[in-house]
């Protein structure tokens, strides 16, 4: 397209364009420094309406930012993944495709399998717990040096058909973050789980993995997912630009920070499936896109859930799929443990409340630790 003077006139002259402007110019006034930061991460994961004073800011929305990073974000994700199919069976991208997720029943050999549970539960590691609700979320953490010890796990983590099917969904090649994750309901008399609630975790593209170890019954707590709802829409964006323009102090917490709560009527007025819940054996895996909304289902009663689980997330507005400094040696293995420990750091240095609370090294089927704030 020719960009000529006079297209570069016009454009200053829009309205839309002078709207934006002054308000630039205010915040530029008002808080410099913030802008600077914020400006630097727009066009990258953060997704917080209520820290982020672009991201947030209601001018910018009523001219569509929001709009435009989930559609934008959308696009690149699916030219990316483009590139990557070739990497996994044709069924997997079809069942993606129309789904959000990839579902393998019976995914490891029995042997295999066997091994790895065993691997996995008989081994104490260093855990966190945090408590949402009535219920208590494990992670223990599979760093590097505990890895070592684990020659099945290892060798699964590093397989061809792991990384592939992971990146697929993740639309690039990520890093994924590992632990052995336990979900453990109703530990207390409590408010139910928040993360019961449908939601979407980010405005893009990002992948979960479960591996579950135990059966997972429909009324314990299985994984939730809504068939479909990874795919872009006129009416997904509509909405998604009316919740954005929506927010305010008296919105839900984890919606203004950027992980939209949906409602069962609002997932028909877009079109969407009904909600699915993953009630499942052992050795099945899900790989799943959580741009769909998701959830974990209720537990009927007090239940444990145990899965070998992965998260990744990467930058969406890149239009490669490799070159991830998460990658290299020094970082790939360490992750987990960095990670904690800038949890730690700010809840030391600058009083930010740390919700995984370290509980020593522990087995998988332990109870829990951590039952009160």
């Amino acid at each position: 397209m020719k960009i000529t003077l006079k297209k570069i006139k016009s454009f200053f002259q829009d309205e839309r364009t002078q709207v934006a402007l002054n308000e630039i110019k205010t915040l530029v006034r008002e808080k410099p420094n913030k802008l600077m930061v914020d400006a630097f991460t727009l066009f990258g994961e953060a997704k917080s309406f209520e820290s982020h004073s672009i991201i947030g800011n209601p001018v910018f929305n009523q001219l569509g930012l929001h709009r435009f990073r989930v559609q934008k974000a959308a696009q690149l994700a699916e030219k990316r993944r483009q590139h990557l199919a070739k990497f996994i069976a044709s069924e997997d991208v079809d069942q993606f495709q129309q789904n959000g997720f990839i579902l393998k029943e019976n995914f490891l050999s029995d042997a295999e399998f066997n091994q790895l549970k065993q691997e996995l539960l008989e081994t104490k590691f260093e855990t966190r717990e945090t408590l949402q609700g009535d219920t208590v979320t494990r992670r223990m953490s599979l760093d590097h040096q505990v890895l070592d010890q684990l020659p099945v796990t290892k060798t699964l983590l590093q397989s061809h058909q792991w990384k592939s099917l992971i990146n697929y969904v993740g639309s690039s090649k990520v890093q994924p973050m590992y632990y052995v994750q336990v979900i453990l309901s109703h530990v207390r008399k409590a408010r139910p789980d928040p993360q019961t609630n449908l939601h979407s975790d980010t405005f893009h593209s990002s992948v979960k993995a479960w591996l579950f170890l135990t059966d997972v019954a429909e009324d314990e707590g299985p994984f939730v997912y809504v068939p479909g709802s990874h795919q872009i829409t006129e009416q997904r964006l509509n909405w998604e630009n009316e919740k954005a323009l929506s927010i305010t102090e008296k919105t839900d917490a984890m919606t203004r920070r950027g992980s939209f709560r949906v409602k069962a009527e609002e997932l028909l007025s877009m079109g969407y499936a009904q909600p699915k819940a993953f009630a499942v054996k052992a050795n099945t895996l899900v790989v799943a896109d959580t741009y769909g909304f998701h959830a974990r289902g209720q537990s009927t009663h007090a239940s444990t859930r145990i899965e070998l689980w992965a998260y990744a997330r990467r930058n969406p507005f890149l239009p490669w799929v490799g070159l991830n400094p998460l990658s290299l040696p020094l970082l790939n293995k360490r992750l987990v443990p960095l990670y904690w420990k800038g949890l730690d750091f700010l809840e030391e240095k600058y009083q930010r409340n740390n919700p995984w609370k370290k509980v020593g090294k522990r087995y998988a089927t332990e109870p829990a630790v951590v039952k009160s704030k």
